[in-house]
C-alpha cells in the first residue's frame, strides 16, 4: 500500500483534524493515538518526504525512530568550505573495480540499485578514514523535481539537482547490512553530488537507461555489469564526518564520505527520473517520486574533516589545480549561469 494512499484515504478525516493543531508537540500526541490504528500498516508505507508524515515528524510517528528528531549526529548536513578541518592522516580511498549485477527498483521512496546477493565478487571500500573493510550493498538516488534542489547534502547552502549514495556495511564485524546499520562503525556511505552537464557519467547511464521500466512503486528490473568504481568522479579528495542514515530510523552509525567533485547527469536523465511515481501501477493518481530528500540537519559541533590541504601554494609540486582558489565545491562555482 502506498504511503500517500494511507494518508490520503483511510485517515484523511483524522489528518484533516490534526492539521488544525498548533504545534509539533500537539501533532506528536495526535500521531501517538494513531499507533493502534496503524498496527496493521507497515511503517515503511507510512513515512514520506512531505506533510504530516514528512521528515519533521518521522521521530514522532514511530517511537523506534526517535533519533530522527532527538539525535545529535544526524544527516545530511550543509558543508561549509570555510569550516573544513584538514587531516593529513586521511589517505586515498580504494573501491574494488570489478563489475556487478543487480536490480534497480522504484521503492516508492527512492530509486535504488541492490547488488546481487549471491555474487562472489563483492565490491569493497577501504582506505581513507576507515579502519575496516566495507562491502557495497546498495545505491540510492535522491533528486528534485526542479534543478535547484534534489541533493541531500548541500555545499555552502547550495543544493545540486541530485545525489547518488553508495551504501556499504562493515563486513569484517557484521554478517549483513541489517545488523551493521544498528552498530557503531557499521555503515559507510560514499556521496556523489550530481551536476547538470551535456554528457553523463557512463555508469550512471547504465542505471538511468532502465528508468522507463520502473515507473511505479514496486517495479524492478535487472541491471548487468555495473562498475561502482567508475561511477566515482576523477578525484582523490573528499570530506568526511560521522552521521546517520537519512531515512527512518535515522541510525547514527554512518561514516559519510562526500567526494570533492560532482559527476554529471543530463537534462534527459533528470526528465526520466522526474517521470517516476510514488504509487503502484494500480494507484496511478499518486504524486511524483521526486523531491525525495531530507533537509540538512544541525552539525552540533561535529567536525568535518578533509584531505584537501588548502595551504598548499601553486608553486608546490604537490599542488592540485582543482583545489585552493578553484575549490570544486565553492557554491558559486556550480550555480547555473
Amino acid at each position: 500500500m502506498d504511503s500517500r494512499a494511507v494518508g490520503g484515504n483511510r485517515y484523511s478525516r483524522m489528518i484533516s483534524s490534526a492539521a488544525m493543531l498548533p504545534s509539533i508537540l500537539a501533532v506528536g500526541i495526535f500521531l501517538q493515538t494513531l499507533i493502534p490504528v496503524l498496527s496493521t500498516v507497515s511503517w515503511e508505507d507510512w513515512w514520506t518526504y512531505d506533510g504530516i508524515s514528512g521528515p519533521a515528524f518521522w521521530g514522532l510517528i514511530n517511537p523506534e525512530w526517535s533519533l530522527c528528531n532527538k539525535g545529535r549526529r544526524q544527516s545530511p548536513v550543509n558543508l561549509d568550505p570555510e569550516k573544513l578541518l584538514y587531516d593529513p592522516n586521511l589517505t586515498e580511498l580504494h573501491v574494488d573495480r570489478q563489475r556487478v549485477d543487480g536490480m534497480i527498483c522504484n521503492t516508492g521512496h527512492s530509486v535504488m540499485f541492490y547488488l546481487e546477493n549471491g555474487t562472489k565478487n563483492h565490491i569493497n571500500i577501504t582506505g581513507g578514514p576507515l579502519s575496516y573493510k566495507y562491502q557495497v550493498y546498495e545505491i540510492h538516488i535522491h533528486y528534485g523535481q526542479q534543478d535547484e534542489m534534489g541533493s541531500e547534502h548541500s555545499i555552502n547552502g547550495y543544493s545540486f539537482p541530485a545525489e547518488l549514495q553508495i551504501f556499504s556495511f562493515n563486513s569484517q564485524l557484521f554478517a549483513n547490512y541489517s545488523d551493521a546499520v544498528q552498530r557503531s562503525h557499521g555503515i559507510v556511505v560514499l556521496s556523489l553530488l550530481l551536476q547538470l552537464g551535456d554528457l553523463s557519467n557512463p555508469e550512471l547511464r547504465i542505471l538511468t537507461d532502465h528508468l522507463d521500466m520502473i515507473k511505479y512503486s514496486g517495479d524492478e528490473v535487472p541491471v548487468k555489469r555495473l562498475s561502482v568504481a567508475d561511477l566515482l568522479p576523477a578525484t582523490h579528495y573528499y570530506m568526511t564526518y560521522d552521521g546517520s542514515t537519512t531515512v527512518p530510523a535515522c541510525h547514527e552509525t554512518v561514516t559519510w564520505l562526500i567526494l570533492n567533485k560532482p559527476i554529471y547527469i543530463t537534462k534527459q536523465q533528470l526528465y526520466s527520473l522526474r517521470g517516476l511515481m510514488q504509487g503502484s501501477k494500480k494507484n496511478q493518481g499518486m504524486a511524483p517520486l521526486g523531491n525525495n530528500f531530507r533537509p540538512p540537519q544541525p552539525l552540533h559541533n561535529r567536525l568535518v574533516r578533509t584531505n584537501i590541504d588548502f595551504n598548499l601554494r601553486k608553486d608546490d609540486e604537490k599542488y592540485c589545480p582543482s583545489m585552493h582558489k578553484d575549490v570544486y565545491y565553492k557554491a558559486n562555482d556550480w550555480k547555473p549561469h
